[in-house]
């Protein structure tokens, strides 16, 4: 085998593994979130495949001529990579809500067998390459080089390049079939044991699996960050629910912004209506879009001078541009980029009430929920200005009570509310955080959402300190969110 062949082989099927490990945790996604767990989940199955093969491959090829075992070697890591997506989407429904445990052993259904196979072709090359122990030393040096350089280059490539370009679960198909054909030919080129049979067998599979992974998707649309799809609400012709990943993110009504379906949302305006008064001009800042659903709907009962919208996704602006009605005379002014940045470029004291409602699966983004946030917040707040927060967080709800711990140790009020049994630890759901440096009418607040009909159980002074206990405010340099965070 030429070095040319060798130094080729070992870069695409090392190049090949890191597209697959960066796209897994987008595969993933629609079933168990993108978490700090998810992203461990993959990287340690990966490793862990890469470990296995290594050291086997080396040992196959001590035992088997090399020369039998590349080209079946590259087609059936090929052949398992078109697999990937077909096992996430046939197993991911089952362990949905699964936990931490659950989603390595999704991975490891998924991912860990190409890794594995992949990972045996650079020590069975090397097995080709050496001649004598005198050079053994530059080939090993050679290919790990070119191996590494195959990742990075896979690595780069997939991030920055491919996953704008092309759905995740084509971009793996693609790199499947390149596979086979490429372990296909080279299977030819230096074993010439390829019977009829199992030729139509690996195009069958090929057939089989690039019509799957090109077509079947849980996904309507992908951006850089979400699996997402809308899904339309059978009660409402005009009603839909925007979905990304595993979570259900907004609700709009397509023929007019008023109706608020989601209680967060409820909660939200009825501190809003409370706290601030109803002639004066309302200025209001947004730390995530979604489906731009409430700052629609203020525009609409009252006046609102400044609505500013800080969301991260560009291609989720263009969803609800294309999909939920938004429009550039809703009065919006939309902002792309991270809130932790762009919120620095926003003017002292300027806005009524900051509005956090950003999430990466069912987490806040643990980067806006530290104390360093929330003096942002607190500088674009005016004096009497208030913020509120929308997490959702299950018993014994460690997210929420760091959060809340948080937001004591910078503000002079703070109040929770959510439903009662939420509050009592007996089950999941939204919890809605206020904070503010001025009194918070909860009395109120809570009279308006008894006229919604909603249950609805509130916390302030003695009361929530208790109910916060010894919790840790978070900080950059410790703010475990998806730890803290407990599984539904």
């Amino acid at each position: 085998m030429s070095p040319v062949l060798a130094g080729s082989l070992v870069f695409c099927t090392s190049a090949s593994i890191l597209v697959l490990e960066i796209l897994a945790a987008r595969l993933l996604a629609p079933y168990v979130g993108v978490t700090i767990e998810t992203y461990t989940a993959v990287i340690g199955v990966v490793l862990a495949g890469i470990a296995l093969g290594s050291w086997y491959g080396g040992k196959l090829a001590d035992r088997i001529a090399p020369q039998r075992l590349l080209g079946r070697a590259v087609t059936l890591g090929g052949g398992l990579a078109l697999l990937s997506g077909v096992l996430v989407d046939a197993l991911g429904p089952g362990v949905a809500g699964g936990g931490p445990g659950a989603t390595v052993i999704l991975a490891a259904v998924a991912f860990f067998a190409p890794a594995a196979v992949l990972s045996s072709v650079p020590p069975t090359v090397a097995k080709l390459r050496i001649r004598d122990l005198d050079t053994s030393g530059s080939v090993v040096g050679f290919l790990s080089a070119v191996g590494t350089g195959g990742a990075l280059v896979g690595t780069f490539l997939t991030g920055f390049v491919l996953v704008a370009a092309w759905p995740s679960r084509a971009i793996v198909t693609s790199v499947g079939i390149a596979l086979v054909l490429a372990g296909l030919a080279l299977w030819w080129k230096l074993d010439r044991s390829l019977t009829r049979g199992g030729v139509a067998a690996l195009i069958l599979i090929v057939l089989v699996g690039g019509t799957l992974g090109f077509t079947v998707s849980p996904c309507e649309f992908e951006s850089p960050y979400f699996c997402g799809r809308i899904d339309a609400d059978p009660t409402s012709p005009s009603g839909r629910t925007l979905v990304l990943d595993n979570l259900r993110h907004s609700y709009v009504d397509l023929e007019g912004p008023s109706h608020l379906e989601f209680a967060y949302a409820r909660r939200f305006d009825e501190l809003v209506s409370v706290q601030t008064r109803e002639d004066a001009p309302l200025s209001v800042l947004h730390i995530g879009g979604g489906g731009f659903t409430l700052p629609r709907y203020w525009p609409t009962i009252r006046d609102v001078e400044r609505n500013v919208v800080l969301e991260v996704d560009a291609d989720l602006v263009e969803v609800a541009r294309t999909r939920l009605g938004l429009s550039d005379d809703d009065g919006v002014t939309v902002r792309i980029g991270d809130a932790r940045q762009t919120i620095d470029d926003e003017p002292t004291g300027a806005y009524d009430v900051v509005v956090e409602d950003a999430f990466g699966a069912v987490a806040v983004p643990w980067h806006l929920t530290t104390q360093e946030m929330l003096g942002k917040v607190q500088r674009v707040l005016t004096s009497d200005g208030f913020y509120l927060i929308n997490l959702i967080d299950y018993p014994p709800l460690g997210f929420a009570k760091a959060e809340t711990a948080t937001l004591l140790s910078r503000f002079d009020e703070v109040a929770v509310l959510a439903d009662p049994q939420v509050l009592a630890d007996d089950q999941g759901g939204n919890l809605v955080l206020a904070a503010s440096d001025t009194s918070i009418d909860l009395d109120a607040v809570l009279a308006r959402a008894e006229g919604e009909g909603d249950a609805v159980g509130a916390l302030t002074g003695q009361a929530l300190t208790t109910w916060v206990g010894d919790a840790s405010p978070l900080r950059d340099d410790f703010a475990p969110v998806d730890q803290l965070l407990s599984a539904p």
